[in-house]
């Protein structure tokens, strides 16, 4: 039995994983797959990856993208989830600001730095032509803590994905001015240099296997409800999301790289235009 230790976020888009894992289809493949959830976000997962201490994740593709330009010993195997991800931009239900534009000099509440609700804030004030050499930022470790930041008076806003957050603003902890997409496929899936140099036939049995789940998951009987009880989310939300939400189950394309980079590299949130052989697994 081989081990795999694979890291992502404790969110829905991760279901299929989880109903491989418990369906038993790495183990009938031979494969010991070790998940563990990162609250923390893709900035945590980066380091996990450029550490070794774990052999793949599901991560954001900007996230992971600046990683590897930076150095990280890591690249791309192919998309997990090839629509964009609806970040809401979030304050403290009691605040008086009611618009995205109201929040041009306010702090922003974020994971980590290299976090994807850092690099999203660029993308963001980019979109409201605000300067971007002006963002602040206050580190919240993750989600609980930025419902302690916002709500004990912080000012900040914190930008989120629009449907895990959904229930802090239907109970009145969060307000939520707006949301931002990703301008690009916004799940990839990752592994380090060291395990793709030792492991190209375990991976093709693992992305077999999750792109035979993620291509089935819609036919699901009932899914929107096993989503719903197991995420704590109200149905009709989780029936929103699978609406705009497409897995992808092929590399990225080097011009979809190239356009990520160069809008990466217009907010200075890397050095350089690389080639896609830096970054993408063949």
């Amino acid at each position: 039995m081989k081990n795999v230790n694979i890291i992502g976020v404790p969110e829905h888009f991760n279901l299929p994983w989880h109903l491989a894992m418990e369906d038993g289809a790495f183990e009938d493949r031979g494969i010991s797959l070790d998940w563990t959830d990162v609250p923390e976000g893709t900035g945590k997962m980066c380091q996990l990856l450029e550490t070794g201490e774990a052999d793949m994740a599901i991560i954001l593709t900007e996230g992971i993208i600046k990683s590897i330009s930076q150095g990280n010993p890591s690249k791309i195997v192919q998309e997990f989830v090839s629509s964009p991800l609806l970040w809401g931009i979030h304050v403290a239900a009691d605040s008086e600001r009611t618009s995205i534009a109201s929040l041009q000099r306010d702090k922003v509440a974020i994971s980590r730095m290299g976090s994807g609700s850092h690099l999203m804030a660029y993308v963001n004030a980019q979109n409201q032509g605000w300067d971007t050499e002006k963002l602040q930022f206050e580190i919240v470790d993750n989600l609980d803590g930025a419902v302690k930041n916002l709500t004990e008076g912080s000012n900040a806003y914190f930008m989120w994905e629009h449907f895990t957050t959904k229930p802090l603003v239907d109970n009145g902890t969060f307000k939520r001015l707006g949301d931002c997409p990703t301008p690009w496929p916004c799940f990839v899936i990752a592994a380090t240099d060291s395990f793709l140099k030792d492991n190209r036939g375990i991976l093709g049995h693992i992305l077999d296997i999750i792109n035979t789940y993620t291509l089935e998951f819609r036919e699901i009987p009932s899914i929107d409800r096993t989503l719903s009880n197991r995420y704590g989310q109200q149905l009709q939300d989780i029936q929103e999301w699978l609406g705009k939400t497409t897995w992808g189950q092929e590399q990225m394309a080097p011009k979809t790289l190239e356009d990520i980079q160069s809008r990466l590299f217009q907010l200075n949130l890397i050095e350089e235009i690389k080639e896609s052989s830096r970054f993408l697994w063949r």
